[in-house]
């Protein structure tokens, strides 16, 4: 599959998304509950904008990633600003956040609610993180949730998240991995894709592609698997993890 046909209908997928709140899997439960769900405490919930929880996340990279005030975040694949917006209370007036993410309508929703609220240390860019508009050396910590494994060059991403930290930086992230390579008619699925799990990269691999991009002390913070199910015949186990990694 071309990665370019990959990237449109995720693009598609996610601008209807912005549009109607909605999130990207279909759950019976509500927003709220989700995010409970994934590691969102109450207080996480209660200090963000509520139009900011879309339900597109599989962890809180904030809640592990030890920010520190005055520290510049990144957050590639920034969708509503959730995490960005808890990101900025923990650095404080002194820091800063940015938030990356390739799909328009993202960036004006996540901007509309950051001008809303006050959020002066928040900012939202336009952009892909396989080609991260930030500028080198510039960062203190990056955090994503649930977005990497929506890459169809994973090994870029991390290239460029590599390229944008400081010296001594460090990477807390969310994501999907496997237990060994999904079957094909998974991988060749655009619905699967757009739903977090075509993309999946198996475990050993991504942390290995992890450290090939220069990272040192990569390893697994937590972990859980849970069962997917997105279509009659695109069902099976998937492994939520949350992983950390420092530039030296």
């Amino acid at each position: 599959m071309k990665e370019k046909e990959v990237k449109n209908f995720v693009k598609k997928r996610y601008s209807k998304i912005a549009k109607s709140g909605a999130s990207c899997c279909p759950s019976s439960e509500s927003l709220t509950e989700q995010a409970r769900l994934v590691g969102y405490s109450e207080q996480d919930i209660k200090n963000v904008p509520e139009e900011s929880n879309m339900g597109l996340g599989c962890g809180n990279p904030v809640a592990l990633a030890g920010l520190k005030e005055g520290e510049t975040v990144l957050d590639l694949g920034s969708g509503g600003g959730i995490d960005a917006f808890l990101a900025s209370k923990k650095v404080g007036p002194k820091g800063r956040v940015i938030g990356v993410d390739m799909t328009k309508r993202m960036i004006e929703r996540a901007k509309q609610t950051a001008e809303k609220y006050g959020y002066n240390n928040v900012e939202f860019r336009l952009g892909e993180i396989e080609d991260l508009p930030v500028e080198d050396n510039s960062i203190d910590v990056i955090i994503s949730n649930c977005v990497i494994n929506l890459s169809p060059d994973k090994k870029k991403v991390f290239q460029e998240a590599y390229r944008v930290l400081k010296p001594k930086g460090r990477i807390l992230i969310s994501d999907l991995v496997t237990e060994g390579r999904l079957p094909s008619i998974v991988r060749k699925n655009l619905s699967a894709w757009a739903s977090c799990i075509a993309g999946a990269m198996d475990k050993k691999e991504y942390l290995r592609t992890i450290e090939e991009a220069g990272f040192r002390k990569v390893k697994i913070v937590s972990e859980s698997s849970y069962e997917f199910d997105v279509s009659e015949k695109l069902k099976g186990k998937i492994t939520s993890i949350k992983v950390e990694a420092f530039k030296f």
